[in-house]
């Protein structure tokens, strides 16, 4: 149960925090060249297609906590420091994406053409997230203390 459990942790991590990584990373970007040209009305279909990626992917993302729980659970290192600090960095991760770079995408999709650019807070924003979840990903596979020795 344990293989079973820890397999659908680390897809889940990979198919659902892969795609908001990438589609928040490559936002400002899409947002400015959107920006070059107010005329075009369908300017903002590939930020909009990219904030909608982080919105959806994000609420799959909870699969990631739940089977990550699950799978400790039957490990039975829940008392871990290594994993302790997983869960904190995880909730900051989910903080920084829910509570500032999906409103900040929101707010710069309605925001008017020519308003000043987020771009730069955003992309700021998007790295922390990044590397919280890098942070995360690396204290998953080194674990400090196992006595596993993987």
């Amino acid at each position: 149960m344990t293989k079973l459990l820890l397999s659908l942790h680390v897809l889940a991590a990979v198919l659902a925090i892969g795609p908001v990584a990438v589609a928040a990373s490559i936002f400002p970007r899409a947002l400015r060249g959107a920006h070059r040209d107010p005329g075009d009305r369908e300017a903002l279909a590939g930020p909009r297609m990219l904030h909608r990626i982080c919105r959806v992917y994000a609420a799959v993302g909870v699969a990631v906590p739940v089977f990550g729980f699950a799978t400790a659970r039957t490990m039975g290192v829940l008392g871990s420091g290594w994993l302790i600090t997983s869960i904190v960095l995880t909730v900051a991760a989910a903080a920084v994406l829910g509570l500032l770079i999906l409103p900040a995408q929101e707010a710069a999709l309605d925001a008017a053409p020519g308003a000043a650019d987020p771009g730069a807070r955003l992309a700021m924003l998007t790295g922390v997230f990044n590397l919280l979840w890098a942070t995360v990903t690396v204290l998953m596979i080194v674990r400090p203390g196992s006595t596993t020795g993987a």
